[in-house]
């Protein structure tokens, strides 16, 4: 029995010994890991903009969903106004067809109006002397109908 009471002890003050390089490891690594919340610094210059540093700030971490929503709605920005200048591309170049096809129908017009003139007609039945008609000699008759 002297044997195992001499073994606890021992066993015991292993523990002990254990229990304390225990702590003093968890003591060490709480001081590494412990964090610390660097101030943001007062200067901001391109160097540090540059380097990264700005973007580890806490402002930065606090407000990062306001930069993503900011940075979407940029996006959305440029392509409305992308969209706004292909429309207004679009809508020139449907005026210009327009115009040209007005242009046309009024060129197509005046031609068909020279074309039946009667001066016309008639220089073109000239052309054509086989043609039977000809312009009549006598007025026209205006004959009157009893009712």
């Amino acid at each position: 029995m002297k044997m195992d009471k001499k073994e606890d002890t021992e066993f015991q003050v292993e523990a002990s010994e254990m229990k304390e390089q225990a702590k003093k490891t968890i003591q060490k690594i709480k001081e590494k890991v412990q964090e610390e919340d660097t101030k943001p610094t007062a200067s901001l210059n391109l160097r540090t903009i540059l380097g990264g540093d700005f973007l580890t700030a806490d402002m930065v971490r606090r407000q990062i969903w306001l930069i993503v929503l900011m940075v979407i709605f940029t996006i959305i920005y440029v392509a409305s106004r992308y969209q706004c200048q292909q429309d207004l591309i679009a809508i020139d170049k449907l005026e210009k067809e327009l115009l040209h096809a007005k242009y046309k129908a009024l060129s197509s017009s005046s031609t068909l109006t020279e074309k039946c003139r009667e001066s016309h007609v008639l220089e073109a039945l000239k052309q054509n002397k086989d043609s039977l008609l000809h312009i009549s000699d006598q007025p026209p008759y205006i004959i009157n109908i009893p009712e």
